[in-house]
């Protein structure tokens, strides 16, 4: 599901409404969302900020955690292993809890800023690996055959 936002690229901040029966409401598009939509807001890195109806109580955090939590029970691959939950887990209420958070921040960052280095690196090794020489090998007998090929000829 694409997010689309009066068919503009981004709009400042989208305030989200979340009503005592748990539904969320859009305020800039005037309709109902789910978490879908939330989500697909955050890939397309646009600001927003889900509100509680009544107290206006900043309900993002809330909201993000349980998108985390739908994406680690569901059948896509885990990203957060028992291991590093375990280990989150006994940062609550320690003294580092700080250091923990800035340095995660600064290292998720990192990377998002670098992948695009990091992935092409990570197929220069993969090229080099049986498996990549094996590919390589698959994908050149292919293009030889295509050559090969007359119009006429099918499959």
């Amino acid at each position: 599901m694409k997010v689309k936002i009066n068919n503009q690229p981004r709009l400042p901040l989208i305030t989200i409404k979340r009503y005592p029966n748990r539904r969320l409401y859009d305020t800039s598009q005037s309709h109902y969302v789910n978490l879908d939509y939330i989500r697909e807001l955050v890939i397309a890195n646009q600001e927003f900020k889900i509100v509680d109806s009544k107290t206006d109580e900043d309900k993002t955090r809330s909201i993000l955690i349980q998108i985390i939590s739908e994406e680690e029970t569901s059948e896509r691959q885990s990203l957060l292993t028992n291991t590093l939950l375990k280990r989150l887990i006994c940062f609550y209420g320690n003294d580092n809890q700080d250091y923990l958070q800035e340095f995660l921040e600064q290292s998720l960052s990192a990377f998002i800023e670098h992948q695009d280095d990091i992935l092409k690196l990570n197929s220069g090794i993969n090229k080099n690996s049986p498996f990549g020489l094996f590919s390589s090998i698959v994908e050149q007998n292919m293009n030889m055959w295509t050559k090969f090929k007359t119009p006429g000829d099918k499959k």
